[in-house]
């Protein structure tokens, strides 16, 4: 994988900036922005006006906006993704947002494999949909670095499923087995969590959540 990542990315990356309007259109009319909110709603994730949240492949925003409707008010939410488009999508959706503080969302350009963060930075991480592109044990152990001890992960990642087979034709990435995920997290986290969405929210077609506390 390590010889395949700058080539990936700028493929990624160039594939996202191409669809990101198209891409932010389907996750506002997807209903993904609620089931994420009502989720996380229902989760003690000991976060205050201190915490420090990273949004890692953030894409144009959704969960990040999922994450400032559930209520949280976090001291600072940097949202990274490797497409720009995406990132300026985002921002303009921030603005707009009523329920988003935008002056305390950072939009920051990168690699998940290579986070430009210092150990132990973050009280919690979310990602959705990125480690498909990338090595499974490269992200996790990444994404453990940046987190203080016992701080949590929520992973959503693309489920086995007829519809993850269609997003892989269409999206180019591998669904990674649940088998997999699982083995793979408890390296770097305590599994306190799986959750499946219920199949009348959209997001339930495609996605389904893991809770992971960092070692």
């Amino acid at each position: 994988m390590a010889q395949k990542t700058k080539k990936s990315k700028g493929k990624t990356q160039n594939f996202y900036d191409t669809i990101a309007d198209v891409h932010n259109l389907m996750m506002k009319v997807n209903g993904y922005r609620d089931s994420v909110a009502k989720y996380l709603r229902s989760l003690e994730l000991n976060l205050d006006s201190k915490s420090l949240v990273l949004d890692a492949g953030s894409g144009t925003g959704i969960v990040t906006l999922g994450f400032y409707s559930a209520g949280f008010q976090p001291k600072k939410t940097f949202a990274l993704d490797l497409s720009f488009k995406s990132l300026k999508v985002s921002q303009e959706q921030f603005e707009k947002d009523k329920k988003t503080d935008e002056t305390n969302i950072c939009a920051v350009q990168g690699n998940v494999l290579r986070l430009p963060f210092a150990d132990g930075t973050f009280d919690l991480v979310l990602t959705c949909g990125v480690l498909e592109y990338v090595s499974l044990d490269k992200g996790l152990k990444e994404f453990a670095r940046v987190l203080k001890k016992d701080a949590k992960l929520v992973l959503i990642p693309v489920k086995p499923s007829m519809v993850g087979s269609v997003l892989e034709i269409l999206y180019n990435f591998k669904t990674h087995p649940v088998e997999k995920v699982e083995k793979i997290s408890q390296r770097y986290f305590e599994i306190v969590g799986n959750y499946k969405f219920p199949l009348g929210e959209p997001i339930g077609w495609s996605k389904m959540i893991f809770l992971l506390q960092k070692k």
